[in-house]
Protein backbone atom coordinates (compact mmCIF):
# COMPACT_ATOMS: atom_id res chain seq x y z
CA UNK A 1 0.00 0.00 0.00
CA UNK A 2 1.09 3.41 -0.51
CA UNK A 3 1.24 6.71 2.30
CA UNK A 4 -2.22 7.54 0.94
CA UNK A 5 -3.92 4.23 1.27
CA UNK A 6 -2.57 3.82 4.06
CA UNK A 7 -3.80 6.62 5.91
CA UNK A 8 -7.20 6.50 4.72
CA UNK A 9 -7.27 3.10 6.68
CA UNK A 10 -5.27 4.49 9.52
CA UNK A 11 -7.98 7.18 9.60
CA UNK A 12 -10.65 4.89 9.65
CA UNK A 13 -9.59 2.58 12.35
CA UNK A 14 -9.32 5.92 14.51
CA UNK A 15 -12.71 6.00 13.83
CA UNK A 16 -14.77 2.56 13.79
CA UNK A 17 -14.53 -0.07 14.76
CA UNK A 18 -14.97 -2.33 11.98
CA UNK A 19 -12.91 -3.62 9.06
CA UNK A 20 -13.01 -2.05 6.31
CA UNK A 21 -12.35 -3.06 2.21
CA UNK A 22 -10.06 -0.66 0.44
CA UNK A 23 -10.21 0.65 -2.63
CA UNK A 24 -8.34 2.39 -5.79
CA UNK A 25 -10.27 4.56 -8.31
CA UNK A 26 -7.97 6.77 -10.63
CA UNK A 27 -8.08 9.59 -12.38
CA UNK A 28 -7.38 9.53 -16.52
CA UNK A 29 -5.71 11.45 -18.92
CA UNK A 30 -7.25 11.77 -22.23
CA UNK A 31 -4.47 11.75 -25.33
CA UNK A 32 -6.92 13.10 -28.36
CA UNK A 33 -10.50 13.34 -28.56
CA UNK A 34 -11.81 16.91 -26.22
CA UNK A 35 -15.26 17.63 -25.70
CA UNK A 36 -16.25 14.71 -28.10
CA UNK A 37 -17.46 12.33 -26.14
CA UNK A 38 -20.94 13.93 -25.39
CA UNK A 39 -20.88 14.51 -29.15
CA UNK A 40 -21.07 10.36 -30.19
CA UNK A 41 -17.24 10.77 -31.03
CA UNK A 42 -14.39 9.07 -30.52
CA UNK A 43 -12.09 9.57 -27.40
CA UNK A 44 -8.32 7.71 -26.71
CA UNK A 45 -8.26 8.04 -22.25
CA UNK A 46 -6.04 5.78 -20.36
CA UNK A 47 -6.37 5.41 -16.02
CA UNK A 48 -3.52 6.97 -14.58
CA UNK A 49 -1.64 6.58 -11.10
CA UNK A 50 -3.06 9.29 -9.41
CA UNK A 51 -6.37 8.80 -7.90
CA UNK A 52 -8.66 8.52 -4.88
CA UNK A 53 -8.51 5.91 -1.75
CA UNK A 54 -11.21 4.69 0.01
CA UNK A 55 -11.92 2.66 3.28
CA UNK A 56 -15.59 1.65 3.28
CA UNK A 57 -17.29 -0.61 5.75
CA UNK A 58 -21.26 -1.36 6.43
CA UNK A 59 -21.84 0.15 10.12
CA UNK A 60 -25.71 -1.49 10.29
CA UNK A 61 -27.79 1.63 10.64
CA UNK A 62 -29.35 3.80 8.05
CA UNK A 63 -26.80 6.60 8.70
CA UNK A 64 -23.96 7.02 6.28
CA UNK A 65 -20.77 9.02 7.56
CA UNK A 66 -18.07 10.55 5.15
CA UNK A 67 -14.85 11.64 6.29
CA UNK A 68 -12.83 13.55 3.37
CA UNK A 69 -9.68 13.85 4.12
CA UNK A 70 -8.37 16.12 1.49
CA UNK A 71 -10.65 18.29 3.13
CA UNK A 72 -10.94 17.94 6.49
CA UNK A 73 -14.49 17.71 6.17
CA UNK A 74 -16.95 15.18 7.48
CA UNK A 75 -20.93 14.90 6.20
CA UNK A 76 -23.25 12.28 8.30
CA UNK A 77 -26.74 11.99 6.65
CA UNK A 78 -29.52 9.32 7.20
CA UNK A 79 -30.23 7.53 4.23
CA UNK A 80 -33.62 9.07 4.11
CA UNK A 81 -32.95 12.45 4.40
CA UNK A 82 -30.12 12.23 1.29
CA UNK A 83 -30.39 15.15 -1.13
CA UNK A 84 -28.45 17.51 -3.21
CA UNK A 85 -25.69 19.51 -1.39
CA UNK A 86 -22.56 21.27 -2.79
CA UNK A 87 -19.22 20.68 -3.36
CA UNK A 88 -17.19 17.22 -2.64
CA UNK A 89 -20.98 16.12 -1.20
CA UNK A 90 -22.90 16.24 -4.00
CA UNK A 91 -20.45 14.01 -5.97
CA UNK A 92 -20.80 11.25 -2.84
CA UNK A 93 -24.65 11.83 -2.52
CA UNK A 94 -25.25 11.69 -6.42
CA UNK A 95 -23.88 8.19 -6.36
CA UNK A 96 -25.75 6.51 -3.62
CA UNK A 97 -28.96 8.63 -4.84
CA UNK A 98 -28.37 6.41 -8.12
CA UNK A 99 -28.01 3.30 -6.08
CA UNK A 100 -31.44 4.23 -4.19
CA UNK A 101 -32.92 4.24 -7.48
CA UNK A 102 -31.48 0.92 -8.38
CA UNK A 103 -33.54 -0.88 -5.35
CA UNK A 104 -34.26 -0.29 -1.46
CA UNK A 105 -31.04 -2.15 -0.84
CA UNK A 106 -29.24 0.84 0.51
CA UNK A 107 -27.67 0.36 4.27
CA UNK A 108 -25.69 2.62 6.28
CA UNK A 109 -21.95 2.69 5.81
CA UNK A 110 -18.94 4.12 6.92
CA UNK A 111 -16.55 5.67 4.37
CA UNK A 112 -13.23 7.69 4.42
CA UNK A 113 -11.37 8.73 1.07
CA UNK A 114 -8.41 10.53 0.23
CA UNK A 115 -6.42 11.04 -3.07
CA UNK A 116 -3.84 12.75 -4.71
CA UNK A 117 -5.67 14.25 -7.75
CA UNK A 118 -4.60 17.72 -7.98
CA UNK A 119 -8.08 19.95 -7.71
CA UNK A 120 -9.02 21.22 -10.88
CA UNK A 121 -6.16 19.98 -13.03
CA UNK A 122 -8.58 18.02 -15.91
CA UNK A 123 -7.79 14.86 -14.55
CA UNK A 124 -11.08 13.78 -13.28
CA UNK A 125 -11.05 13.65 -10.05
CA UNK A 126 -14.76 13.85 -10.04
CA UNK A 127 -14.59 10.22 -11.47
CA UNK A 128 -12.53 9.12 -9.54
CA UNK A 129 -14.40 9.76 -6.24
CA UNK A 130 -17.47 8.52 -8.07
CA UNK A 131 -16.13 5.51 -9.17
CA UNK A 132 -14.26 4.35 -5.77
CA UNK A 133 -17.02 5.14 -4.03
CA UNK A 134 -20.23 3.31 -6.91
CA UNK A 135 -17.50 0.32 -7.00
CA UNK A 136 -17.59 0.07 -3.33
CA UNK A 137 -21.09 -0.17 -2.81
CA UNK A 138 -21.39 -2.46 -5.90
CA UNK A 139 -19.72 -5.27 -3.80
CA UNK A 140 -21.37 -3.93 -0.33
CA UNK A 141 -24.80 -4.31 -1.44
CA UNK A 142 -23.83 -7.59 -3.98
CA UNK A 143 -25.95 -5.53 -6.77
CA UNK A 144 -24.03 -7.36 -9.18
CA UNK A 145 -23.53 -4.40 -11.88
CA UNK A 146 -20.66 -4.85 -14.90
CA UNK A 147 -18.05 -2.31 -14.59
CA UNK A 148 -19.53 -0.70 -17.56
CA UNK A 149 -22.76 -0.73 -15.51
CA UNK A 150 -20.75 1.57 -12.70
CA UNK A 151 -19.75 3.91 -15.31
CA UNK A 152 -22.88 4.71 -16.72
CA UNK A 153 -24.50 5.29 -13.03
CA UNK A 154 -21.32 7.36 -12.31
CA UNK A 155 -21.99 8.92 -15.15
CA UNK A 156 -25.65 9.52 -14.13
CA UNK A 157 -24.46 10.74 -10.74
CA UNK A 158 -22.61 13.58 -12.31
CA UNK A 159 -25.55 14.94 -13.93
CA UNK A 160 -27.84 14.49 -11.21
CA UNK A 161 -27.25 16.45 -8.20
CA UNK A 162 -23.83 18.27 -9.57
CA UNK A 163 -25.56 19.19 -12.90
CA UNK A 164 -22.40 18.60 -14.94
CA UNK A 165 -23.91 17.08 -18.25
CA UNK A 166 -20.68 15.20 -18.36
CA UNK A 167 -20.10 12.53 -21.79
CA UNK A 168 -19.19 9.30 -20.68
CA UNK A 169 -15.02 9.24 -21.19
CA UNK A 170 -14.50 10.03 -17.73
CA UNK A 171 -16.47 7.39 -15.89
CA UNK A 172 -15.64 4.69 -18.42
CA UNK A 173 -11.37 5.13 -18.43
CA UNK A 174 -12.35 5.08 -14.51
CA UNK A 175 -13.34 1.78 -14.88
CA UNK A 176 -12.40 0.33 -17.65
CA UNK A 177 -8.68 1.33 -17.99
CA UNK A 178 -5.66 -1.23 -18.57
CA UNK A 179 -2.16 -0.40 -17.16
CA UNK A 180 0.18 0.59 -20.25
CA UNK A 181 -2.34 0.37 -22.64
CA UNK A 182 -5.06 3.55 -24.05
CA UNK A 183 -8.93 2.63 -24.52
CA UNK A 184 -10.18 3.64 -28.45
CA UNK A 185 -13.79 4.50 -26.77
CA UNK A 186 -16.66 4.71 -29.25
CA UNK A 187 -18.76 7.29 -26.85
CA UNK A 188 -21.84 6.41 -28.72
CA UNK A 189 -21.82 2.44 -28.91
CA UNK A 190 -19.27 2.11 -25.94
CA UNK A 191 -17.53 -0.26 -28.05
CA UNK A 192 -14.01 -0.05 -27.21
CA UNK A 193 -10.72 -1.30 -27.95
CA UNK A 194 -7.34 -1.62 -26.22
CA UNK A 195 -3.78 -0.91 -27.70
CA UNK A 196 -0.32 -0.84 -25.98
CA UNK A 197 1.11 2.85 -25.64
CA UNK A 198 4.53 2.40 -27.07
CA UNK A 199 6.04 5.61 -26.61
CA UNK A 200 9.25 4.72 -27.39
CA UNK A 201 11.34 6.72 -25.42
CA UNK A 202 9.04 9.81 -24.89
CA UNK A 203 7.07 10.45 -21.33
CA UNK A 204 3.95 11.83 -20.78
CA UNK A 205 4.19 15.10 -19.12
CA UNK A 206 1.06 17.06 -17.40
CA UNK A 207 1.58 20.90 -16.66
CA UNK A 208 -0.37 22.06 -14.12
CA UNK A 209 -1.40 25.68 -15.13
CA UNK A 210 -2.81 25.68 -11.21
CA UNK A 211 -5.92 28.53 -12.39
CA UNK A 212 -9.46 27.14 -12.82
CA UNK A 213 -11.87 29.47 -13.62
CA UNK A 214 -14.88 29.21 -11.80
CA UNK A 215 -17.06 29.53 -14.92
CA UNK A 216 -16.12 26.23 -16.10
CA UNK A 217 -18.60 23.95 -15.27
CA UNK A 218 -21.51 26.34 -16.25
CA UNK A 219 -19.74 27.20 -19.63
CA UNK A 220 -18.97 23.34 -20.01
CA UNK A 221 -22.89 23.17 -20.20
CA UNK A 222 -23.18 25.91 -22.95
CA UNK A 223 -20.88 24.25 -25.05
CA UNK A 224 -23.09 21.21 -24.65
CA UNK A 225 -26.34 23.49 -25.68
CA UNK A 226 -24.47 25.24 -28.85
CA UNK A 227 -23.92 21.57 -30.30
CA UNK A 228 -27.26 20.22 -29.06
CA UNK A 229 -28.49 23.78 -31.43
CA UNK A 230 -26.31 23.27 -34.34
CA UNK A 231 -27.09 19.10 -35.03
CA UNK A 232 -30.46 19.95 -34.29
CA UNK A 233 -30.41 22.58 -37.77
CA UNK A 234 -28.20 19.83 -39.16
CA UNK A 235 -30.47 16.83 -38.42
CA UNK A 236 -33.18 19.30 -39.97
CA UNK A 237 -31.59 19.42 -43.33
CA UNK A 238 -29.50 16.31 -43.75
CA UNK A 239 -29.82 12.87 -43.38
CA UNK A 240 -27.77 12.28 -39.70
CA UNK A 241 -28.34 11.15 -36.39
CA UNK A 242 -24.90 12.77 -34.88
CA UNK A 243 -21.67 15.20 -35.95
CA UNK A 244 -19.87 11.57 -37.09
CA UNK A 245 -22.18 11.52 -39.73
CA UNK A 246 -20.43 14.37 -40.89
CA UNK A 247 -17.80 13.02 -43.02
CA UNK A 248 -16.53 16.21 -44.66
CA UNK A 249 -16.58 20.45 -43.37
CA UNK A 250 -18.13 20.87 -46.40
CA UNK A 251 -21.01 19.61 -45.42
CA UNK A 252 -21.25 22.01 -42.32
CA UNK A 253 -20.29 24.95 -44.57
CA UNK A 254 -23.17 24.55 -46.58
CA UNK A 255 -25.48 25.36 -43.36
CA UNK A 256 -23.34 28.16 -41.91
CA UNK A 257 -25.34 31.13 -42.50
CA UNK A 258 -28.04 29.34 -40.53
CA UNK A 259 -26.36 29.26 -37.47
CA UNK A 260 -25.18 31.80 -34.83
CA UNK A 261 -21.13 32.01 -35.31
CA UNK A 262 -20.11 30.61 -31.91
CA UNK A 263 -22.92 27.79 -32.85
CA UNK A 264 -21.13 27.01 -35.78
CA UNK A 265 -17.66 27.42 -34.40
CA UNK A 266 -18.55 24.97 -32.20
CA UNK A 267 -19.80 22.76 -34.65
CA UNK A 268 -16.62 22.66 -36.59
CA UNK A 269 -14.72 22.31 -33.74
CA UNK A 270 -16.71 18.51 -33.16
CA UNK A 271 -16.52 17.88 -36.65
CA UNK A 272 -12.56 17.94 -37.15
CA UNK A 273 -11.87 16.72 -33.72
CA UNK A 274 -13.85 13.31 -34.29
CA UNK A 275 -12.10 13.17 -37.35
CA UNK A 276 -8.78 13.92 -35.86
CA UNK A 277 -9.22 11.12 -32.82
CA UNK A 278 -10.15 8.36 -36.10
CA UNK A 279 -6.75 8.83 -37.52
CA UNK A 280 -5.33 9.35 -34.66
CA UNK A 281 -5.65 6.18 -33.01
CA UNK A 282 -4.32 4.91 -36.71
CA UNK A 283 -1.38 6.22 -36.27
CA UNK A 284 -1.20 5.38 -32.59
CA UNK A 285 -1.32 1.73 -33.54
CA UNK A 286 1.50 2.54 -36.28
CA UNK A 287 3.53 3.28 -33.64
CA UNK A 288 3.96 6.65 -35.36
CA UNK A 289 4.04 8.62 -32.48
CA UNK A 290 5.72 11.63 -34.16
CA UNK A 291 2.32 12.79 -36.48
CA UNK A 292 0.14 11.93 -33.32
CA UNK A 293 1.92 14.64 -31.78
CA UNK A 294 1.30 16.85 -34.66
CA UNK A 295 -2.50 16.15 -33.96
CA UNK A 296 -2.24 17.38 -30.37
CA UNK A 297 -1.32 20.71 -30.92
CA UNK A 298 -4.37 21.15 -34.06
CA UNK A 299 -6.77 19.78 -31.66
CA UNK A 300 -5.85 22.65 -28.98
CA UNK A 301 -5.77 25.06 -31.64
CA UNK A 302 -9.06 24.29 -31.95
CA UNK A 303 -9.72 24.24 -28.12
CA UNK A 304 -8.76 27.55 -28.11
CA UNK A 305 -9.81 29.07 -31.30
CA UNK A 306 -13.42 27.47 -32.02
CA UNK A 307 -14.75 25.74 -28.90
CA UNK A 308 -13.45 28.83 -26.84
CA UNK A 309 -12.10 26.64 -23.54
CA UNK A 310 -8.43 27.33 -23.29
CA UNK A 311 -6.99 30.58 -21.38
CA UNK A 312 -4.42 32.96 -21.72
CA UNK A 313 -2.58 30.53 -19.08
CA UNK A 314 -3.09 27.06 -21.34
CA UNK A 315 -2.47 29.13 -24.04
CA UNK A 316 0.86 29.97 -22.83
CA UNK A 317 1.76 26.64 -22.06
CA UNK A 318 1.65 25.11 -25.20
CA UNK A 319 3.18 28.00 -26.81
CA UNK A 320 6.33 27.51 -24.68
CA UNK A 321 6.06 23.27 -25.39
CA UNK A 322 5.55 24.14 -28.90
CA UNK A 323 8.75 26.12 -29.50
CA UNK A 324 10.68 23.38 -27.82
CA UNK A 325 12.28 20.54 -29.76
CA UNK A 326 11.90 17.68 -27.36
CA UNK A 327 8.07 18.09 -27.26
CA UNK A 328 6.19 16.66 -30.08
CA UNK A 329 2.56 17.07 -29.01
CA UNK A 330 1.21 19.43 -26.36
CA UNK A 331 -2.62 21.09 -25.78
CA UNK A 332 -4.91 21.28 -22.77
CA UNK A 333 -6.24 18.57 -21.05
CA UNK A 334 -10.28 18.21 -19.51
CA UNK A 335 -12.80 20.70 -19.87
CA UNK A 336 -10.49 23.78 -20.03
CA UNK A 337 -10.45 26.94 -18.34
CA UNK A 338 -7.76 25.79 -16.48
CA UNK A 339 -6.36 22.35 -15.16
CA UNK A 340 -3.19 20.85 -17.14
CA UNK A 341 -1.86 20.96 -20.57
CA UNK A 342 -1.10 17.50 -21.73
CA UNK A 343 2.48 17.10 -23.17
CA UNK A 344 4.71 14.13 -25.05
CA UNK A 345 8.41 14.43 -24.23
CA UNK A 346 11.40 13.01 -25.41
CA UNK A 347 12.35 11.27 -22.27
CA UNK A 348 16.15 12.76 -22.40
CA UNK A 349 14.45 16.13 -22.44
CA UNK A 350 11.99 15.53 -19.72
CA UNK A 351 13.64 17.37 -16.74
CA UNK A 352 14.97 20.44 -18.64
CA UNK A 353 11.55 20.83 -20.56
CA UNK A 354 9.69 21.13 -17.03
CA UNK A 355 12.69 23.46 -15.69
CA UNK A 356 12.22 25.83 -18.99
CA UNK A 357 8.26 25.70 -18.70
CA UNK A 358 8.14 26.40 -14.66
CA UNK A 359 10.82 29.61 -14.89
CA UNK A 360 9.10 30.91 -17.92
CA UNK A 361 5.39 30.60 -16.67
CA UNK A 362 6.49 32.16 -12.97
CA UNK A 363 7.79 35.60 -14.75
CA UNK A 364 5.74 35.68 -17.22
CA UNK A 365 2.49 35.04 -15.24
CA UNK A 366 3.62 34.96 -11.56
CA UNK A 367 2.02 31.23 -11.45
CA UNK A 368 3.84 28.95 -9.70
CA UNK A 369 3.76 25.56 -12.13
CA UNK A 370 3.24 22.03 -10.98
CA UNK A 371 4.20 19.11 -13.70
CA UNK A 372 3.99 15.27 -13.09
CA UNK A 373 5.31 12.62 -14.89
CA UNK A 374 2.28 10.20 -15.84
CA UNK A 375 1.92 6.68 -16.18
CA UNK A 376 -1.10 4.85 -17.46
CA UNK A 377 -2.43 2.00 -14.73
CA UNK A 378 -5.51 0.01 -13.92
CA UNK A 379 -8.97 0.89 -14.07
CA UNK A 380 -10.82 1.02 -10.28
CA UNK A 381 -10.00 -2.08 -7.87
CA UNK A 382 -9.94 -3.35 -4.50
CA UNK A 383 -6.55 -2.95 -2.91
CA UNK A 384 -5.55 -6.69 -1.06
CA UNK A 385 -4.31 -5.65 2.27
Amino acid sequence: MNTIATKVLQRFTESFASTPNLYYSPGRINLIGEHVDYNDGFVLPAAINKGVYYAIAPNQSNEIYFYAMDFDEQLKINIADIKRMSGWQNYVLSVVNEFTLLSNTIKGFDCVFAGDIPRGSGMSSSAAVEGGLAYALDEMLQTGLTRVEIALLCQRAEHNYPNVQCGIMDQFANMMGKKDHVLLLDCKSLEHQYFPLHLQGYKIVLLNSNVHHTLASGEYNIRRQRCEEGLGILKSKLNIQSFRDITSVQDLMAFKTLMPEKVFNCCLYVIEEIARTKKAAALLQKDNIVEFGKLMYATHEGLSQLYEVSCKELDFLVNVASKNSDVIGARLMGGGFGGCTINIVKESGVQQFIQKATIEYQQNLNITLEAYITETDNGTYKIIN
